[in-house]
This record gives C-alpha cells, sequence and structure tokens, in this order.
C-alpha cells in the first residue's frame, strides 16, 4: 500500500481509538450515505471478521453510524451516534456474521427508504483508508480519494466508447475505471475515478445516452 505522506501512516483526526476500525468505519458509512444521495430511514449493518469480534470495544458501530448520519471522523457527535439516529427515527439493526470474508474488517450495509433501498459492502484498509468493492451485487473498487462517477447502463458495444467520449470532451481526465457485469448483455457498472469533480452539464449530457440508466456522482 503506497501513502502520500507521513500523515496518512500515522493516521486520521478522529474520534475513537482506532484508525481502521473507527475513522475507516466511519468513512464507509459516510461514502454509503453518498452514494444512496440521502440519509436513511433505516439500516441493516453486518460486520465480519476483526470488525465482528471488537466493534463494540473500538466504536465501529457508531462510528459507522454516525458516518450514515453524515458525521465526519472528528465529529464528537459519533459517540451518541445511537442516541442521534434515535431522534431522527432511523431504525439501526446490528448483526456479528461468522463468515468469512477475504478482509478481516469487512461491513455489508443495506440502507433504504420509502423511495427505495441500496447495499453495499465496505472494508477498512489501515489508516483511515477504505475501499467500497460491492454495490447492488456489482464488484468495484471505490476508494473515495478522487473524484468519481458510477455509471449503470446496459452492456452493450459502444457503452463505454460513449461515456468516455462524453468525458474527453470536457477535458475530463479517467485515472482509473473498472467494469462490472452481472452477465453478458445485462446491467453492467463503470466506475470511473478522474482528476477533477463532474459538472452537472456534464452528468446531464451522461443520463442522456440511450444506454444509461443511472449516473452517481462522488465529489471530492
Amino acid at each position: 500500500m503506497k501513502y502520500k505522506s507521513v500523515f496518512e501512516i500515522i493516521g486520521p483526526v478522529m474520534i475513537g481509538p482506532s484508525s481502521s476500525h473507527t475513522a475507516g468505519a466511519a468513512r464507509i458509512g459516510k461514502m454509503a450515505r453518498e452514494l444512496f444521495g440521502r440519509e436513511p430511514k433505516w439500516a441493516n449493518i453486518s460486520f465480519y471478521g476483526s470488525f465482528a469480534k471488537t466493534y463494540k470495544g473500538h466504536g465501529t458501530d457508531v462510528a459507522l453510524i454516525g458516518g450514515l448520519m453524515d458525521f465526519e471522523t472528528d465529529d464528537e457527535r459519533i459517540i451518541n451516534a445511537f442516541e442521534h439516529a434515535k431522534k431522527k427515527k432511523i431504525k439501526i439493526r446490528i448483526r456479528e456474521e461468522e463468515a468469512v470474508t477475504d478482509h478481516p474488517n469487512t461491513a455489508r450495509i443495506l440502507i433504504g427508504d420509502d423511495n427505495g433501498e441500496m447495499e453495499l459492502v465496505g472494508i477498512s484498509i489501515g489508516g483511515g483508508k477504505i475501499e467500497i468493492i460491492e454495490l447492488n451485487g456489482f464488484e468495484l473498487k471505490l476508494t473515495g480519494h478522487h473524484p468519481a462517477i458510477l455509471v449503470v447502463h446496459d452492456d452493450r458495444f459502444g457503452a463505454i466508447a460513449a461515456v468516455s467520449n462524453i468525458l474527453a470532451s470536457h477535458k475530463i481526465n479517467i485515472g482509473h475505471m473498472d467494469v462490472s457485469r452481472k452477465d453478458i448483455g445485462q446491467m453492467a457498472l463503470m466506475t470511473i475515478e478522474v482528476d477533477q469533480n463532474v459538472e452537472e452539464v456534464v452528468l446531464k449530457e451522461l443520463k442522456q445516452l440511450p444506454e444509461v440508466t443511472q449516473v452517481t456522482r462522488i465529489a471530492n
């Protein structure tokens, strides 16, 4: 794993005893909220591996819930996240899972409200850094370190080129791209990390492509 500075090795400014189990969990929750696009009304959280064994002592549960409410890693409200969620009438369920996962610090989050739901899997990889590795059944790798767009589209010829051409026309450079599909010819997901935040006019053009069904922006 590469770090850009000594401050990333030391870890982030945070509430809690562990950058992996606390700050990382808060960032997974915050990323889930950002991908969902709004504050959820309920959340079912499953912890695996080390998360499942130590989440109470390390504050993993309150950190993740705080992230769902858009709290930063150093926000003191994280300590009382359950109470804040109760005041907002957000229903929380937490499960300790015994299944073995590829990474010890793994959380599966299912969130929703009256207008829909979303499921993702996030891992905390150390120093407060995270990766989202699954979203609604699609495999992906989303770190949150860079601006990104997620494009749900029909798996057909020319879809990737059409999206790339629009980004190129606006002089947006692609730093990293992953494409995941559930099966040949069905729905697919592009995860595109870029060098600058994507403006609304670009999102509008992408949404107008006939093969595109959804576009989500992750700002930085």
